[in-house]
């Protein structure tokens, strides 16, 4: 049972604001009877670091297998952006894959990384400056599953949405359909690429997200690490073991930490018992099939344009595109909020 007492903010050090949103996040999470952390949290400057090495693991195919697709298809996606306008990446990570498509697409005018690791996402924009001169390179800080305020030096551009490594899968279907609707609602958008993971073997789909280097428990028990330096909480993280198990019900993985024996974790002003055996179920990855994901993007106004999968049909990159009924909806939405704004943006092209 937990007891939650009133949250007194000022034990809180640090980052105020994003400690304090932390914090409030794991209160909810791990006071609920089925205890939860949102994977957002995973991504700190030590958890993406561990991010990337997951992509380069044996068992982890979905990048390599996407980093495939893209390779073949970069010209043909890259002509999809339209000429002087802007890729807006959600997630951006390191932007290796999105390299690809920067060395196809040499028409774009901006590129704009969004990410919540400040320090990551600033040093891997400082190194895609150096490779891409010409380019405007304009990094976000952000939860990309809020909506986001564009810089306005790319407000006029045209653009596309890049969103990769199937990070749709971790979101519940409607925070998803949320996530695609809101990027509709940028102004001037085009079109949107996403990453989708497809249904396959569970056998390999659980090797995947428990390797056998363990890099995937290290990066899920870094949240635990993550809320004893930020937040003042007491986790032991060898208390916990991690599993992954395949969600038939809801063609899921979901990622868990199990603990190992009867304890109680303190954060500032509320105490967490935890039972032997009892899960905090941090992160998910939801597979999808053709059919699926063309629901789910349909029920977010887009339509699928192009849907690009491997020769083994585990992984697919979806053009969408907006649907007229979509188009319609954006126009009048931004005609009610910006009913006289007007704004110029001198942009010069990328050479």
């Amino acid at each position: 049972m937990t007891s939650v007492a009133a949250l007194r903010v000022s034990r809180v050090t640090g980052s105020d604001s994003l400690n304090l949103a932390l914090l409030k996040d794991a209160i909810t999470g791990l006071s609920a009877s089925a205890k939860s952390l949102s994977p957002k949290w995973l991504y700190d400057e030590r958890g993406s670091a561990l991010f990337e090495q997951i992509t380069g693991l044996t068992e982890y195919y979905p990048t390599r297998t996407e980093t495939g697709i893209l390779q073949h298809h970069a010209h043909r996606l890259a002509g999809l952006v339209p000429d002087g306008g802007a890729l807006v990446e959600l997630g951006s990570g390191a932007s290796v894959k999105t390299r690809l498509l920067l060395d196809a697409a040499t028409h774009l005018d901006a590129y704009v990384p969004v990410d919540i690791s400040s320090e990551f996402l600033h040093r891997t924009s400082d190194d895609l400056r150096g490779r891409y001169p010409n380019l405007e390179i304009v990094p976000v800080v952000g939860d990309f599953s809020q909506p986001l305020d564009l810089p306005e030096s790319v407000m006029d551009h045209p653009k596309v949405g890049f969103f990769s490594g199937s990070t749709i899968g971790n979101l519940e279907p409607e925070a998803a359909r949320m996530l695609l609707q809101s990027a509709s609602d940028w102004s001037n958008v085009q079109g949107f690429i996403l990453g989708v993971d497809l249904v396959k073997d569970p056998e390999e789909l659980v090797a995947a997200y428990d390797d056998s280097k363990g890099v995937t428990a290290k990066f899920i028990a870094n949240i635990l690490i993550r809320l004893n330096r930020e937040v003042r909480a007491n986790f032991d993280p060898a208390a916990f073991s991690y599993e992954a198990r395949w969600n038939v019900e809801l063609a899921r993985i979901d990622m868990l930490l199990i603990s190992t024996r009867k304890q109680t974790v303190n954060l500032p002003s509320v105490r967490i018992d935890f039972e032997a055996g009892e899960p905090i179920h941090v992160s998910a990855s939801r597979k999808y099939t053709p059919d699926s994901l063309a629901a789910m993007v349909g029920s977010a106004g887009w339509k699928l344009d192009h849907n690009l999968m491997d020769a083994k049909s585990r992984f697919a990159v979806a053009f969408l595109s907006p649907s007229e009924e979509l188009c319609e909806a954006v126009e009048i939405r931004q005609r009610q909020r910006l009913p006289s704004r007007r704004t110029t943006v001198a942009h010069g092209k990328r050479k």
